[in-house]
C-alpha cells in the first residue's frame, strides 16, 4: 500500500514541476525589463606637475558617454531652443576650439571679439578661454559669480553655466522648457541620455552635467614650456631670461597672479583689481559678488596659456595684442583706493623694463603656446549629430 502510493507521488512530481517553471516564466514575462544603468568611467589624465585635486563632483563623475553627449550637446546649434537655422546658437558659436575656445578677436561675426546674443545685446564682458577648467576652483567667470561659495544653489559650479547661456539675453535667450523638449524629440539623443545618465527623459540639468564633463577635458599641457618642463626640448638664451623676469618681484613681477613652476596652469584663478583704472563704474566686478571694498574693480586673472589666440584682452577687451599688454603693465598702470597689494610696481606706474627685457618676457609668453589643444580632434566639432546618423 506504501509503495504505491509512493509510487503516485513520483508520477506527479513532474506535472509540479512544470507548474512551477510555467508559474515563473509567465511571471517575468509579466515584469517590466529594466537595462541596468552601467556607463564606463572616464580616467581624465592629469598632466605632469598638474594638481591632482580636480573639481570633478560627487553627483557628476566623469562617463565615457557623458563626455561624448557633452560634445554633441556643446556643437549642437538647437541648444537654444530653436531650430531655425537663422536663429540657432551653441556653445561653440562663440567659443571657438581655433582660439582656445574663446570668441578671438578675428571672429567672423563678433567684431573685435565681442560676441552678443541673438537679441544682439553685447555680453557685459569679452570672453575668457575655456583652458583646464577641471581645476578651477574658485568660482567662474570674470566675476567669480558661480562659485561653490553662491548661497544661491542655482549657481554653484560648471554645470550651473550651461542654464545660464540658455536664457541669457545677451547669450541664447531661450526657455529651458522648450530645449529640452526639443532635444526630446530628436532621433538619437534620449538614447544617448539614457547610457549617460540612465534615462532616456532629457532634462536641462543633464545637459549641463554632460556639457561640464566635455569642458573639463578641454585640458592644455602641451606648450613648448610644458615639454620644457618634461626635459623634452630646451628654451631659447631670450626665453629663459623671460621666464626669470616672469618670476621675479624685481622682474616682470607676474607671478603672484598667474603661478608659475609651481602652477602650472598660469593662473591663481584669484581676483585682482590690476590697475586698469582709476574711477569704476562696472556693475559686474568681484564687488558686485562679495560687497567688500577691497573688490572694487577686481576681476579673475585669466590664464596666460595660448594668448596669441586669446586677444582682445582683459575682462573689457581694451587691449588688442600682447605687446599692449606689456606696454601696459611697463608703464601704465593706475592706482586707485582698492588696488591689489600685489601690484608691486604701482607708485612707478609699472615695472619699467627696457624694451629688449619686455621682449624676453613676450618670447617666454609665447612658449605658453599650444597647437596641439587648439586642433585636437577629440575636442571638435563631431562629424555628424546623434539625428543625422
Amino acid at each position: 500500500m506504501m509503495n504505491g502510493r509512493l509510487q503516485y507521488l513520483f508520477c506527479l512530481l513532474p506535472l509540479a514541476l512544470y507548474i512551477l517553471i510555467f508559474s515563473a516564466v509567465s511571471c517575468q514575462k509579466n515584469q517590466i525589463y529594466t537595462p541596468v544603468y552601467k556607463p564606463t568611467p572616464y580616467t581624465l589624465e592629469i598632466p605632469r606637475f598638474f594638481p591632482t585635486d580636480s573639481n570633478i563632483p560627487e553627483d557628476n563623475p566623469m562617463t565615457v558617454e557623458g563626455v561624448e553627449l557633452g560634445r554633441f550637446l556643446f556643437y549642437d546649434g538647437r541648444l537654444s531652443g530653436r531650430s531655425n537655422p537663422d536663429s540657432m546658437m551653441s556653445c561653440s558659436t562663440c567659443h571657438l576650439q581655433s582660439q582656445s575656445f574663446e570668441c578671438g578677436i578675428s571672429h567672423p561675426k563678433f567684431t573685435g571679439g565681442h560676441p552678443f546674443g541673438l537679441t544682439g545685446i553685447l555680453t557685459p564682458h569679452f570672453m575668457m578661454p575655456m583652458i583646464n577648467l577641471a581645476w578651477t576652483r574658485n568660482g567662474y567667470l570674470w566675476n567669480g559669480k558661480v562659485s561653490s561659495s553662491n548661497p544661491s544653489p542655482a549657481y554653484r559650479n560648471l554645470e550651473d553655466i550651461t542654464w545660464m547661456a540658455m536664457v541669457a539675453p545677451h547669450e541664447m535667450n531661450g526657455d529651458t522648457a522648450k530645449v529640452a523638449a526639443l532635444f526630446q524629440s530628436l532621433k538619437g539623443y534620449p538614447g544617448l541620455f539614457e547610457k549617460a545618465f540612465g534615462s532616456d527623459r532629457i532634462t536641462v540639468k543633464n545637459m549641463g552635467r554632460a556639457i561640464a564633463q566635455f569642458v573639463r577635458t578641454l585640458i592644455s599641457a602641451n606648450s613648448k614650456f610644458d615639454r620644457f618642463m618634461r626635459g623634452e626640448v630646451q628654451l631659447t638664451g631670450s626665453e629663459r631670461n623671460g621666464y626669470v623676469l616672469f618670476m621675479t618681484e624685481q622682474g616682470g613681477d607676474c607671478f603672484h597672479c598667474h603661478g608659475g613652476e609651481g602652477n602650472p596652469l598660469f593662473t591663481t584663478n584669484l581676483f585682482y583689481n590690476n590697475g586698469k583704472d582709476s574711477v569704476f563704474n562696472d556693475p559686474g566686478d568681484r564687488f558686485s559678488i562679495t560687497g567688500n571694498q577691497a573688490d572694487v574693480g577686481a576681476y579673475k586673472a585669466p590664464t596666460l596659456r595660448n594668448l596669441v589666440f586669446t586677444a582682445p584682452y582683459m575682462h573689457d577687451g581694451r587691449f588688442r595684442t600682447i605687446d599692449e599688454v606689456l606696454d601696459f603693465y611697463n608703464s601704465k598702470l593706475v592706482s586707485s583706493p582698492s588696488i591689489s597689494p600685489l601690484m608691486h610696481h604701482i607708485r612707478t606706474n609699472g615695472i619699467r623694463l627696457s624694451p629688449p627685457q619686455l621682449s624676453d618676457l613676450k618670447l617666454f609668453l609665447l612658449t605658453l603656446t599650444d597647437s596641439l589643444f587648439t586642433t585636437n580632434p577629440s575636442f571638435s566639432r563631431p562629424e555628424k549629430f546623434p539625428d543625422e546618423n
